[in-house]
């Protein structure tokens, strides 16, 4: 197989995705998912550390698939993409968590903003899904950014 630009976003990709359902679901633990959107210290504390456990997660599985595939990917695009996904999944984690809220804040109000506010006081799991769709379409980002460029 030729080790394309392609081939490396997608196993980069594949790497991202599954280490991502790994720390968002058993690395992340209760405290933090509890905290993690409360405002204040707490809160960007609670958030942080999870981020923290969740990145070091993800750095983990894409260093093994590019050890196993030979991938060659270059460690300041794995930074990087790394760092996006790290970012917009504490953006994310940071919106307070009620997805019902009549004062909406951070993706929560974009949800809102591009039509979803019914969805999202009519359905319990709307939230989730939004969320977890948010952190796949940045992980895609993150793994082309990795992916791309010369090995």
């Amino acid at each position: 197989m030729t080790n394309t630009a392609a081939v490396r976003a997608t196993a980069a990709y594949a790497a991202l995705t599954a280490s991502h359902e790994v720390a968002d679901h058993w690395c992340q633990v209760d405290r933090d998912a509890v905290a993690k959107g409360r405002p204040g210290r707490e809160g960007v504390i609670a958030c942080a550390r999870h981020v923290a456990t969740y990145t070091a997660t993800q750095a983990l599985a894409l260093y093994a698939a590019d050890r196993v595939l030979g991938l060659g990917l270059s460690r300041k695009r794995a930074l990087t993409g790394l760092a996006i996904s790290a970012v917009t999944h504490y953006v994310a984690d940071r919106q307070g968590g009620n997805w019902q809220d009549e004062h909406p804040r951070g993706i929560v109000r974009l949800a809102a903003k591009t039509g979803h506010a019914r969805w999202l006081q009519r359905d319990p799991g709307a939230g989730y899904l939004l969320d977890q769709s948010w952190h796949k379409g940045w992980i895609a980002v993150a793994a082309a950014v990795i992916g791309g460029g010369r090995p």
